[in-house]
């Protein structure tokens, strides 16, 4: 009898403390911009495979619309009422971020990545220097034209998808430091702030070039409107060729960029922040130091080097 009480005494043990063991695994929230673009997939392929290998459960959030504000708020208080180890989240507006996330990050550790939002409450940001990433563009498009034209002067302009995203005001800013700097020859004629629709952009691009004498080049701040950009030069039957330098890359992109009709891609590493936000998220809800700000980094990718293995790592990650 005694025998039979101690059994019973281990199988119950057992029974109770299966829910609690199952729960010692930790669980990191990440929250997307838009849940189904090439970009966000590959960022969402990194945190998947820091989970596979730190042995942390992925929460996976987002919107459809980068756009969305309102949407990854609300997928914001979903992920904290789940109650996670730490939250990463890749802040879709700056201003309209920035209180929800001083309210979450009095419930647990919030990560941000690729943008900033206006909050001081994020324990760590991972990020493109974005400002850097412009600065390199600025290089990449006045070489561009100089190969094309022979000089270095003539009009240029600048699309940037939305209003208000602090990371593609930033790469702005950082282009506009550099011709300011280095190259007066190129004047910006054009400083175009859209709505976040290609068709809109392409109809945009297409007026621009109809009505801008010498036009050598375009800056666009981001994959989605380079794509409309390039559609439009690509449809173009002004005979001039105009240079185009995007920050971004995806598969449309690629075959832009090999048949001429991009000259230049400034390629983040989206697979990295995913990695590295969750790797940071956990280290962060162990109370462990991590560093504020994380330059993720960005490469400029041209036709001429495109094949190496560093350009083909970052324009083809391995996305699951």
């Amino acid at each position: 009898m005694k025998t039979l009480v101690v059994a019973a005494g281990i199988v119950a043990g057992l029974a109770f403390g299966a829910p609690v063991m199952a729960q010692t695994k930790p669980t990191v929230a990440i929250i997307l911009k838009n849940t189904t673009s090439p970009y966000w997939q590959t960022v969402l392929a990194g945190a998947r495979k820091a989970g596979h290998d730190l042995d942390v459960n992925i929460s996976e959030l987002g919107t459809q619309s980068e756009s969305d504000a309102n949407g990854q708020i609300a997928a914001l208080e979903k992920a904290v009422a789940s109650n996670p180890a730490a939250i990463v989240i890749a802040p879709a507006q700056f201003a309209a971020l920035g209180r929800p996330i001083d309210e979450a990050a009095k419930k647990v550790k919030i990560i941000g990545i690729e943008s900033a939002a206006d909050t001081r409450a994020m324990t760590s940001l991972l990020a493109t220097d974005n400002v850097k990433a412009g600065r390199i563009a600025a290089e990449a498009l006045a070489a561009a034209i100089t190969k094309t034209y022979g000089d270095t002067e003539g009009n240029i302009v600048i699309i940037t998808a939305m209003p208000g995203v602090a990371s593609l005001d930033q790469r702005a800013k950082g282009f506009k430091e550099v011709l300011a700097a280095k190259y007066r020859a190129l004047a910006i004629v054009a400083d175009k702030v859209a709505d976040g629709q290609p068709m809109t952009v392409i109809n945009v691009m297409k007026d621009l070039i109809a009505n801008t004498a010498d036009l050598r080049g375009v800056f666009v701040s981001d994959p989605i409107m380079t794509q409309a950009v390039g559609q439009a030069v690509a449809e173009s039957k002004s005979g001039d060729k105009i240079n185009v330098v995007g920050v971004g890359s995806d598969e449309k992109l690629v075959k832009l960029l090999q048949g001429d009709t991009i000259a230049g891609l400034v390629v983040e590493d989206p697979f990295r922040m995913g990695y590295d936000g969750v790797k940071t998220a956990l280290a962060a809800s162990k109370g462990e130091q991590v560093a504020a700000t994380v330059d993720t980094g960005a490469t400029l990718v041209t036709k001429a080097n495109m094949s190496a293995a560093r350009s083909q790592e970052l324009l083809n990650p391995k996305v699951k």
